[in-house]
């Protein structure tokens, strides 16, 4: 082709090839990823014009200059529009759908070579070629759900006309990434070739294409007819879809359901008909609590690998790790460290707690196994990492050991002491605590400098949260290797400073008080669970005694008594000792505030018991009268007055990383943001105003000078003022 000037931007590239082939190449300078930011649209829209005006032009190939095709779209200037009204958000999508069809109407086959990760708006942008190749080890998806919302640049229109809407949906309402095999089997990319090969074979595709080998043509005009399903096959996959979609999102999650909704109501319809339907659709959801506070939370997990990383930066990579005590954590540790492929030795004093650690680890590998997430033979790898041992013998060779045995500080102080004087110089020393000062537990150590906390939340493999703990003597090497450490194990770590609880069980214990208050008065505990799971937590707090363990539990009150008696330490006896006396320990041994029976996989199956409110009888002083909202604030209120408390105590740097970790150490409902992000959606003085009608329980419902200035600013935790 006879060709005009190349067109070269900051973030898209285009140069002509030999045979009339323009090549658009995306490569935001400055970044080591490519994303659609503004300045990448705004060139897309330039680039896309620049292709249509070259004369001669014969075909397009589309690629990437770097190591990822497309990462998806800039969240953060997201934010931004979503905070237009709907009419304008939806106004900018049709802007971006504009040029997608552009491209996607030239009168030329157009082909994408997808390496690395093409997600979300890059993908919906693949998806506007006529084909697609990738790169066997590449990863593509529409994530978009995870944010609350759904893809809005014409991916549910395109993908469901490609792979067909029973497809579509599963990918759309799952938001998972899939890989090469996913892909090429349902018909959402077109070729699949060995790594660093994408751009060529997508060239030589791209050739066939313009040879007429290829009837292109025909793949372009089926991405932009209807949906080719008559008026039943409709009903079935989209009605039957949404039943199961919606039971499996919960209420507090639309996006998936919605999408379901916008791909159906556009099945009957052209490209141009239906996209400005996912618009109209994408622009309300956008303006959801949701997706504002789904949105945040991964911003919040983005700055917390920031951090992270930033503070592992001084640190040696760890070669090898050691836990002390091989029980259900100390497997779970062990499992973790292997499968991220860190060498770990696993210490115990007894042969059969070092078989349990064992039997913990090989079950989770091979659950992975069942799942076709790892094969026979890497499953014997990883096994093969974890080293289970009865002595110090090897602890020469290791960088960072995880203490994790029984909550006792006498027991923790004495095998502490002993693992020290076993460990080469330098080497971390880190406790798995949950509530034990890491001040007190270093009074024992000849290097408290090298010693610090790292807690981990079980079960350990799924929780991705992992407390580092800085006592009064840690060293910034301890704190540094222990979260490179966290990092590579593939952990979100949150340095805290020391205080008995730390920051995830020191907020937890009072939304326990407020539970154990409300017993008191005589609230049925069943109730109380239901009604917390409705607020949005996956069980509700007599469930997560069962579950955490009442005899760990009440032990674990009874250290935080002790730390915090004003608001903590309860008035006499309490449901906890009740079930701690008579036995009833939880799930560990069938019986708690429920009973428990194995359901046809094994797990423990929680049924009602009503010995157990023959237990509680003797504790109930009276009978309050509350209603569900009540309950909300009577247990949620000393949690949020907690954690304003850890940040003016200075137990943690930001709100960011209090709300980061009870979304990711306790399952805080996500779709609320946190609860810092809660308190402010709430309102600073409305809290305080619902605080003061319980002032008669004490200094567990008093707010904090902190929160009474933002009530009184009408500002929140986040610095937004509030409308």
């Amino acid at each position: 082709m006879s060709s005009t000037s190349p067109f070269q931007g900051q973030a898209v590239q285009c140069t002509s090839l030999e045979g009339g082939i323009a090549e658009l190449r995306f490569d935001l300078q400055g970044d080591s990823v490519n994303k659609f930011n503004a300045q990448t649209l705004k060139e897309l829209r330039e680039a896309v014009d620049w292709l249509k005006a070259q004369p001669g032009l014969k075909g397009a190939l589309f690629t990437s200059g770097k190591d990822c095709f497309i990462v998806g779209a800039d969240v953060t200037e997201f934010l931004e529009h979503f905070k237009k009204p709907e009419a304008e958000i939806a106004q900018w999508l049709l802007w971006v759908d504009r040029i997608f069809s552009d491209l996607e109407d030239l009168d030329v086959p157009t082909v994408t070579a997808i390496n690395g990760f093409a997600l979300g708006g890059g993908f919906e942008f693949a998806l506007s070629a006529c084909y697609r190749v990738m790169s066997s080890d590449a990863k593509v998806g529409l994530p978009e759900v995870k944010l609350g919302i759904f893809p809005g640049w014409g991916g549910t229109v395109r993908l469901s006309r490609l792979t067909g809407a029973d497809n579509a949906i599963e990918w759309i309402a799952g938001g998972e990434q899939q890989g090469a095999d996913a892909a090429l089997k349902i018909g959402a990319v077109d070729a699949v070739v060995a790594p660093g090969r994408a751009r060529e074979a997508a060239l030589d595709l791209l050739r066939r294409a313009i040879a007429g080998e290829l009837d292109w043509r025909a793949r372009r005009e089926e991405k932009k007819a209807p949906l080719k399903l008559n008026k039943v096959e409709s009903m079935m996959v989209f009605e039957g879809s949404k039943g199961f979609v919606a039971a499996k999102a919960g209420p507090h999650y639309p996006a998936p359901v919605t999408a379901i909704e916008v791909m159906q109501q556009g099945a009957r319809k052209t490209r141009d008909e239906a996209l400005p339907i996912e618009a109209a659709a994408f622009a309300r959801i956008a303006k959801t609590p949701t997706a504002a506070a789904l949105v945040s939370v991964f911003l919040g997990d983005q700055y917390l690998k920031r951090v992270g990383k930033r503070a592992a930066k001084s640190a040696k990579p760890v070669q090898m790790g050691a836990v002390l005590g091989a029980g259900i954590m100390g497997g779970g540790v062990a499992y973790q460290s292997a499968s991220k492929r860190v060498p770990i030795l696993m210490k115990d004093i007894q042969a059969k707690a070092l078989e349990l650690g064992m039997g913990e680890a090989t079950k989770l590998l091979e659950k992975q196994v069942s799942r076709g997430k790892m094969t026979a033979a890497q499953l014997g790898e990883t096994l093969g990492r974890i080293r289970p041992t009865l002595s110090y013998g090897d602890f020469k060779e290791v960088d960072v050991v995880v203490e994790a045995v029984v909550e006792n500080e006498n027991v923790k102080k004495a095998v502490l002491a002993e693992t020290e004087a076993a460990l080469k110089p330098g080497a971390i020393l880190a406790s798995n605590t949950s509530t034990i000062s890491i001040t007190r537990l270093a009074e024992g150590l000849k290097h408290p400098e090298n010693f610090c906390g790292m807690h981990f939340f079980n079960p350990v493999h799924r929780m991705p949260l992992v407390e580092v703990i800085r006592g009064s003597k840690s060293g910034e090497a301890a704190v540094a290797t222990t979260v490179a450490y966290a990092l590579a194990m593939g952990k979100v770590p949150v340095v805290v400073n020391d205080c008995a609880g730390f920051l995830v069980n020191r907020v937890l214990f009072p939304y326990f008080e407020g539970f154990i208050r409300l017993v008191a008065d005589g609230v049925d505990f069943q109730r109380i669970d239901k009604v917390m799971e409705r607020f949005g937590w996956p069980m509700g707090p007599a469930y997560l005694f069962d579950v955490v363990g009442i005899d760990t539990a009440h032990h674990a009150t009874a250290v935080m008594a002790r730390a915090y008696p004003d608001r903590m330490a309860p008035e006499g006896r309490t449901a906890v000792d009740a079930m701690f006396e008579a036995r009833r320990f939880g799930q560990k041994n069938g019986v708690g505030f429920y009973k428990y029976a194995p359901d046809k996989k094994g797990a423990p199956k929680k049924e009602p018991d009503p010995a157990a409110y023959e237990i509680l009888k003797p504790l109930v002083k009276g009978r309050a009268d509350v209603t569900d909202e009540q309950i909300v604030e009577r247990m949620m209120l000393p949690m949020l007055i907690e954690c304003s408390r850890c940040l003016e105590d200075g137990i943690v740097a930001s709100p960011i990383e209090v709300d980061m970790g009870l979304v990711y150490g306790l399952g805080f409902p996500p779709f609320r943001g946190g609860a810092l992000r809660y308190a402010d959606s709430v309102g600073l003085a409305n809290l305080c105003a619902t605080a003061a009608k319980y002032g008669s329980l004490g200094k567990l419902y008093e707010p904090t000078a902190q929160m009474r200035k933002l009530a009184e600013t009408q500002s929140g935790f986040y610095a937004e003022k509030q409308s």
